[in-house]
């Protein structure tokens, strides 16, 4: 019986390096930062790992995250996306839950208005920020966890349009991650209208995944084995570090106090418990 295991263990394994694996992935809507570019070569790296071939490829259509994660769950034109996780994404798809940006997603930086500047000096205590009115897009997973933590969110479909909405004083500040925030200032036609608040951020235990359907399992396992083995190694930290510890760098996070909030709709089989995932950041909080 063991041999036979064995044997179905070996016949998988050839099966496995001799398929070749046709990926589609969502071709995004705008492209304001590098942000779609790390998880691409997360992917690749981590299926490198496994010795599998394959070929990573866009969809046809620009397809906004909602729609995405709708043809992923139907299983049509595309089989992966990554996202924010919470209960409905993992109830209606498949995780891979290894945070591929180790949770510093949830480490936000407020894009205010120039104008704006002062009165953020005076913000001493969530209390003070909460009377101000945070932008986010509307079918963002952050938008309910800022509503849940008592913030009055404005909401518009793209980065463009929030974007303007914070140029003609529709909304206070604009929350963005450290990952994202550089290049989408940098990017941005209103950039001498915009700042980077200096001193004042918030942030909450939030994880991107990637996602495949329900029946994905051997792409989702292939996947797993992948990234564990980069992790293991070290690939997965230098990725990390290559892309962003310049960004870490610039935010100064030494000199922030960053305002903790709770993140009810992180799921529980979240893997908060293996530190190695997580971007560790010695931080003032509040």
């Amino acid at each position: 019986m063991n041999k036979l295991l064995m044997g179905l263990a070996l016949l998988f394994s050839v099966n496995a390096q001799c398929a070749s694996w046709q990926i589609t992935y969502p071709r995004p809507v705008e492209a304001t930062s590098t942000i779609e570019e790390y998880p691409l070569q997360l992917l690749a790296l981590a299926l490198d790992q496994t010795g599998v071939n394959y070929q990573l490829n866009p969809s046809e259509n620009l397809l906004p995250k909602g729609k995405a994660l709708s043809r992923l769950q139907d299983n049509r034109e595309i089989n992966i996306v990554w996202g924010m996780t919470n209960p409905q994404r993992e109830k209606d798809l498949l995780a891979i839950r290894i945070p591929i940006f180790k949770g510093l997603i949830g480490w936000r930086l407020l894009l205010i208005r120039k104008d704006m500047a002062e009165r953020f000096t005076y913000i001493q205590q969530l209390e003070h920020l909460l009377k101000l009115s945070p932008l986010q897009g509307r079918d963002w997973a952050d938008t309910k966890i800022l509503q849940s933590n008592g913030f009055d969110v404005l909401t518009e479909r793209t980065h463009s349009a929030m974007m303007k909405m914070l140029g003609n004083a529709q909304g206070d500040f604009f929350p963005r991650s450290i990952i994202e925030i550089w290049d989408e200032l940098a990017n941005n036609e209103l950039e001498n209208q915009i700042q980077i608040q200096p001193t004042i951020g918030i942030r909450y235990p939030a994880a991107i995944y990637f996602f495949v359907n329900k029946k994905s399992v051997p792409l989702a396992n292939i996947i797993a084995s992948g990234l564990e083995k980069a992790i293991k190694n070290g690939k997965f930290e230098a990725l990390f570090k290559e892309h962003y510890q310049g960004y870490i760098d610039k935010a100064q996070l030494g000199g922030r106090t960053f305002y903790q909030l709770d993140n009810a709709f992180l799921p529980e089989e979240t893997p908060l418990e293996r530190k190695e995932l997580w971007f560790d950041g010695k931080v003032k909080d509040e």
